[in-house]
């Protein structure tokens, strides 16, 4: 892929992240907190992991 193609598509997806955010406040909101939520998640159960690994 061209670096003028990634470019394209980077400010492409940045703009329409932009868009959801000031067109959507709320639920932008919502959709940070629930990845928010699934990377806690997921640190923790690797955590566990860990520790039961080592115990």
């Amino acid at each position: 892929m061209s670096p003028q193609i990634k470019k394209i598509l980077v400010v492409g997806v940045v703009a329409l992240v932009l868009f959801f955010l000031i067109t959507r406040p709320h639920e932008s909101a919502d959709a940070v907190h629930n990845v928010l939520g699934w990377l806690r998640s997921g640190a923790e159960a690797v955590v566990t992991f860990v520790k039961d690994l080592f115990a």
